[in-house]
């Protein structure tokens, strides 16, 4: 089964191996996605496989398929990164992890939600612009290591009703996250 759970600082060595793999030459070092996990008005949440059980009966360990995090100090949220790996591409799963992500947003109290997204990226701005975000400026150059232009895209969100709050972690699709950690504040360049 794949659920998406809050991120902890134990996720670190399998969301280090993802950033690099994902993001290669802008991918943050393990202290800056360290640093992130920890900060404060942080919510990171991973998108994990369940182990498997081998011949010998034996269960692995869970694999960690993606993540996302979001900065939330306000009225205001901005989404700080969104990753799936390759091979669990296609299912929904980073659609999943934006609904968490607005799921948190909301419970925080936040009004709108901005994100960048790769001017090169289609299916995520085509995902973005499907869950209503709107493309509102270009930022020309923003990332650093080949040029690319990043669209800025906004949503407004309308405020969810008491009863329909998320409260706890759940399955893929459930939209029930919940809430981060204590973290110590570390301002970092956001991605999506």
């Amino acid at each position: 089964m794949i659920r998406i759970r809050p991120a902890t600082p134990a996720d670190l060595r399998e969301l280090s191996g993802l950033e690099a793999e994902i993001f290669g030459s802008d991918a943050w070092s393990p202290r800056q996605l360290d640093e992130e996990l920890r900060a404060p008005h942080r919510s990171y949440f991973v998108l994990a496989a369940d182990p498997e059980t081998g011949s010998d009966g034996t269960a692995g360990a869970e694999r960690v398929l993606g993540y996302a995090g979001l900065f939330h100090p306000g009225a205001v949220a901005d989404v700080q990164t969104i990753a799936v790996a390759a091979e669990a591409r296609g299912a929904g799963h980073g659609r999943a992890l934006m609904r968490a992500l607005m799921a948190r947003a909301r419970a925080t109290g936040a009004e709108e939600i901005f994100l960048e997204v790769r001017a090169d990226n289609p299916v995520a701005r085509a995902l973005y612009a499907d869950l209503g975000f709107d493309a509102i400026d270009v930022r020309k150059n923003y990332y650093p290591s080949d040029g690319v232009d990043a669209i800025v895209m906004r949503l407004s969100l309308a405020p969810a009703p008491r009863a329909e709050r998320p409260a706890a972690p759940g399955p893929v699709g459930a939209e029930q996250i919940a809430p981060p950690l204590a973290r110590p504040e570390h301002p970092q360049e956001p991605r999506a």
